[in-house]
């Protein structure tokens, strides 16, 4: 367990595309107040705390601490951060917080629940935020602490482009197979598969395409899993079983596994691309650009910093934000140097389902949208 207060604001992601620019990226989602502009009260303070997968993660922790570094900078404040080594760590960090008078603790991904949620209900006076989860942990429908605000996303939405945009790609190809996996099979990971899979379902009703999806199955609910998040012999084996199917195009889903899916693309000496989860892939981690197609991603960081400066300002609001495509809080990042091979008339297609999706007039329904 390690304790930062290192302060660190990243440059602004900027992805290629006309639909798919990141300029929203700094707006506070429509649902979400924005918070005070000018130095917080000199007694809040925020905290953050990580999963497992530390902040490194080119991922969801990540784009969590980005989001909390970017708000504590326009507060002119230092916050804490408390990275998780393992899932042991998250009831002592949350205790941490508390004892050093944290005045919002974040926490993020949904191994953090049950830990959230005692420490919530046992501090009433602190306000709270979870990551990719309800804090829901007697499934009762609803947030099991009332100082407790979910930042959840409808990936299912960006994820149903990104299986049009596979599935066109693989079809130029020939080779017509696209594949996922994921790491535990949780709905925040199996909302990416839904969609993924939906949206490849929806090119071959256009297209009259016979695109197929390996890894998962959505009637199902069923696939391959590594049963865990780290990038390790299971995750490389999980892709290389995907991989073995022939696909040219793979969606590895929850953080670090991407590592292992780049790894077992190198080792077959195929000219399989990968699909980024949360962040902006490419740009997140330079040493997979050039396999990278495009990422699927959630906006993490603004949902953290809006909560955040939010609660400084005295405006801490527990009702739930849910991050869909039309305030921004998911998209597909650009497709960088790939999207000049994209087939014609590619991105002027997923413009159309974008704004069918946004309006209504499409439905993208995953068992586990939030």
């Amino acid at each position: 367990m390690t304790i930062s207060t290192t302060k660190k604001l990243l440059g602004a992601t900027v992805a290629a595309g006309v639909i798919f620019a990141l300029a929203g990226c700094g707006q506070a989602p429509a649902d979400e107040p924005a918070g005070s502009e000018g130095p917080a009260d000199s007694d809040f303070l925020p905290c953050l705390i990580s999963d497992a997968g530390g902040w490194n993660d080119k991922s969801f922790n990540q784009s969590a601490k980005e989001g909390m570094d970017s708000a504590a900078e326009e507060l002119g404040i230092k916050p804490l951060e408390f990275e998780s080594a393992n899932d042991n760590d998250y009831a002592p960090n949350l205790e941490t917080a508390v004892s050093e008078g944290c005045s919002l603790i974040v926490a993020v991904g949904f191994k953090l629940a049950a830990a959230t949620v005692e420490s919530a209900t046992a501090n009433p006076e602190i306000d709270y935020a979870i990551i990719d989860d309800y804090a829901d942990t007697d499934f009762d429908g609803t947030t099991d602490a009332p100082n407790i605000k979910p930042l959840v996303f409808d990936t299912a939405q960006a994820a149903y482009l990104g299986g049009y945009a596979a599935a066109g790609w693989s079809a130029q190809s020939g080779v017509n197979k696209v594949g996922t996996f994921g790491g535990m099979q949780i709905p925040s990971v199996a909302v990416f598969m839904d969609g993924f899979a939906l949206g490849v379902d929806k090119y071959n009703e256009d297209k009259s395409a016979a695109v197929q999806v390996f890894g998962w199955d959505v009637a199902t609910q069923e696939g391959s899993f590594t049963g865990g998040f780290d990038a390790n012999d299971t995750a490389k084996q999980t892709a290389q079983g995907v991989l073995d199917q022939g696909v040219d195009v793979i969606l590895p889903v929850g953080g670090p596994i991407y590592q292992s899916a780049a790894a077992a693309i190198a080792d077959s000496g195929k000219e399989t691309l990968m699909v980024g989860v949360d962040s902006d892939l490419a740009v997140a981690d330079p040493s997979v650009a050039d396999v990278t197609m495009f990422s699927i991603m959630k906006a993490i960081n603004v949902a953290v910093k809006d909560a955040t400066t939010a609660a400084a300002a005295g405006e801490f609001d527990a009702a739930p934000y849910v991050g869909t495509l039309d305030n921004e809080g998911v998209k597909l990042s650009g497709f960088g140097d790939f999207e000049g091979e994209l087939p014609d008339g590619l991105l002027d297609e997923i413009a159309a389902l974008q704004e069918q999706i946004i309006s209504g007039d499409i439905t993208v329904e995953s068992e586990n949208s939030p």
